[in-house]
């Protein structure tokens, strides 16, 4: 079995020097580069990562924690993780804590020490601890989290000011009775889209309604649960407003079943913009998240983080929201979607 010894014994140069060619991460010159990757490939030498990684001090690797893998937002997100990582020549190790903090807490323990930073979204308010745990020096990147204070900063979504924007689009088409499904209880995502939900109404001059609120855990079976219990009182309301996209299409399943035309009968609007939200039928008003733009904003901050851990941008960030207003809320089937840019002032 070839070697990193043999590499450098046939090239003349040191093994660290052999480690730094295959790694790209330190400068080499372009003669010496040249030379230990020939005497590499005629030999046929394999870099061994492990024996690396204790040479370097890096994996070459960053971890990725999220609340699920499951759903098009969390695949979105990954995509713009791995393609930004991998154009700096790193691998993404993704794991999930579905939600449970004993899961959160064994994938931080599970990947200490084989990434060289991470990147972690983790919504529920009671993740602090855990992420309290994590060593100040190493980068981190938090993804719609509350911050711990101690890493690379926060990236989050306009959630609040998304949420005002549609309700408040509802309320203009001349909507009183508007419904929401929550997001779970505890989840920081779910409480600003409450907040903006609860803010449109009050400033339209309509009282929140506890009875127009039912609570659902981000996907399409307890959007459509939620909304049939919606849907069984009277009087119905006009218009729901759900907390994200995949219960907004379990509640499109349970107009449906409740035998209720949509928009005719009732109006729903989502949040995130996944890419099915344009071909539901009808297509789903939503507000448009650029998800793919949000792991991608958080690879380079973490990779800006490992490469200048003395310059570490510990800022928190937020990324503008779009509404785009479709059929279902009652927009002109015939007519192409309006959009309008909403961010935090």
């Amino acid at each position: 079995m070839i070697t990193i010894k043999d590499v450098a014994r046939q090239a003349g140069v040191s093994v660290a020097t052999v480690s730094r060619v295959y790694s790209g991460r330190d400068p080499v010159s372009e003669h010496t580069r040249i030379r230990v990757w020939e005497v590499g490939t005629r030999l046929g030498y394999t870099p061994h990562g492990a024996a690396q990684s204790l040479i370097t001090n890096r994996t070459n690797t960053i971890g990725v924690l999220l609340p699920d893998l499951y759903g098009e937002f969390f695949s979105e997100v990954i995509r713009g993780i791995d393609q930004t990582a991998r154009r700096q020549g790193y691998h993404v190790l993704v794991s999930g804590a579905h939600q449970e903090p004993a899961a959160m807490a064994g994938a931080l323990r599970a990947m200490r020490g084989r990434v060289d930073g991470m990147i972690i979204m983790s919504p529920d308010a009671a993740a602090d601890r855990h992420l309290a745990s994590l060593p100040t020096r190493f980068p981190t990147v938090l993804l719609n989290s509350a911050d711990a204070g101690r890493h690379a900063g926060t990236i989050t979504v306009a959630n609040y000011e998304g949420a005002y924007a549609v309700v408040t689009h509802l309320v203009s088409l001349g909507h009183r009775r508007i419904a929401t499904l929550r997001g779970s209880a505890g989840n920081l995502d779910a409480a600003e889209r409450l907040r903006g939900y609860h803010a449109a109404l009050t400033d339209a001059g309509i009282p929140p309604d506890p009875a127009l609120e039912a609570e659902g855990d981000f996907d399409e079976h307890s959007g459509f649960a939620a909304a049939e219990w919606l849907l069984a009182r009277e009087p119905l309301p006009t218009a729901l407003f759900a907390a994200n996209d995949s219960m907004a299409i379990g509640a499109l399943s349970a107009c449906r079943k409740a035998g209720l035309r949509v928009p005719d009968d009732i109006a729903v609007a989502g949040f995130d913009d996944i890419p099915i939200a344009r071909y539901m039928d009808p297509p789903l008003t939503s507000v448009h998240v650029d998800i793919s733009a949000l792991g991608e904003r958080a690879a380079r901050r973490l990779l800006e983080a490992m490469a200048h851990p003395e310059q570490i941008d510990r800022s928190d960030e937020v990324l503008p929201a779009t509404l785009v207003v479709r059929a279902s809320c009652g927009a002109s089937r015939g007519r192409p979607p309006e959009s309008m840019t909403v961010e935090r002032s």
